[in-house]
This record gives C-alpha cells, structure tokens and sequence, in this order.
C-alpha cells in the first residue's frame, strides 16, 4: 500500500511561517484509489458524482463507425467512452484525500491499466448487474495480475437492487475475501461509503488480519 504524505497546504500563511503558539499543520495522508469495471458500468458518473474539483475526463463520441469496438446496442443511452481515464479528488477528513482514477472500459485500451494501477491503496470494480458479463476481466485482472486490494459494488442502476450481494459474488466467482457492497453511483454519500469500505479493506489486508466480505 503507498500512502503519501504532505503538509496541509490549507493551513497557516502563504509563507509558511506559523504564528506564535501555533500548533503545525497535521501532515495530509493522499491515497490512490482506481475505479475499475466494464465498458458503461458508471465510472465516470461515480467519479464525477464525488469529485471535489470538477472531475477531468477523456471522452469520445460513440459513432456508429466505431460499432463494432463500442456496443452501441448495450450502452444504454451511452453516446460517449472514457478513452483514457477519469481523474477527480475528494476530501474525506482534513488529513486525508483520495485521488480517483478511473480505467477505461474497452478491451482495447485494458494495457492502460498497469500504468494507472501503479503506486494505488485500494480499487472498486463497479458492476451492473444487467450485464455482468463485461466485468469478469476487471475482476479477473484484480485477482490474477494485481496485488491492489479490491472490493466489488454493484451500481444500483434505477436505484434499485435486482439481486442479492450473495448472489453477485456468487456469480463472479469471486474469493470469499473480497467484499461486495451496493452503491448508487449518482449519490455521493453512497459513494463516500463505497470508497470507504475500500479503504476500510485495504488496511486490512495491509494488517494480515483479511475480511469477510460485506454482505
């Protein structure tokens, strides 16, 4: 796990001198987290939902000449692909903010993934459970060519939760050490959670002990 540290940048003059009998700045932990998943499961809106600053995106058109890479049929309404990845920051304490990265969805673009998985705490592979065929390559990429500790959510597409946790896990074969939680990738503090059960996860897997998974 990388943690880097920082001084709070927020804190005492532009100069950096503190006042007399100022206490110092509590040092700013930053924490990479990637938000994986299949093409169209909601990575962007997830990142865009928490993003702190105005969420940075590499969108493309979908056009019907490029059909037979982007499934323009399963999108869903979709009329643009994350091309590279989505980037946004969020502040969960005064002494800690986690930088997203979210990986683009298409087979084409999967190498991109080692080079944004570097030096990341924790990953969420967001699924859809309409299709949950087009996210056993993020899972398996996590299970088999990744040492990122990572947890499952289930996108509650409609608001709505069609099958159980139990159930998912059950069809993505996954180990019982991976958690699976449910998330609304459009509502932020369902977002807060998510990202704090990976959170939550990864230190336990830094600390050996391991987790059960959350259903």
């Amino acid at each position: 796990m990388v943690y880097a540290s920082s001084p709070d940048p927020g804190q005492g003059p532009e100069d950096g001198r503190r006042p007399p009998g100022a206490r110092p700045a509590a040092p700013r932990t930053s924490v990479k987290i990637v938000v994986a998943g299949g093409f169209g499961v909601g990575k962007t809106t997830l990142v865009e939902a928490i993003s702190e600053i105005p969420a940075v995106n590499t969108e493309a058109w979908m056009t019907q000449a490029a059909r037979t890479v982007d499934p323009l049929a399963d999108a869903g309404g979709k009329t643009t692909t994350t091309v590279a990845m989505d980037f946004g920051r969020v502040s969960l304490a005064s002494d800690l903010v986690l930088y997203l990265f979210g990986t683009p969805g298409q087979p084409r673009f999967w190498p991109m993934w080692d080079d944004l998985c570097r030096g990341a705490s924790g990953a969420l592979v967001l699924v859809d459970t309409r299709r949950l065929d087009v996210s056993f390559p993020a899972v398996n990429y996590f299970e088999n060519d990744s040492d990122v500790p990572f947890i499952v959510a289930v996108n509650l597409f409609d608001g709505r939760q069609t099958h159980t946790l139990d159930q998912v896990a059950e069809a993505l074969r996954l180990d019982p050490g991976v958690p699976v939680v449910a998330c609304d990738a459009r509502d932020r503090g369902s977002v807060v959670g998510t990202l704090t059960a990976a959170l939550g996860h990864t230190l336990d897997r830094t600390a050996g002990r391991g987790t059960a998974a959350a259903r």
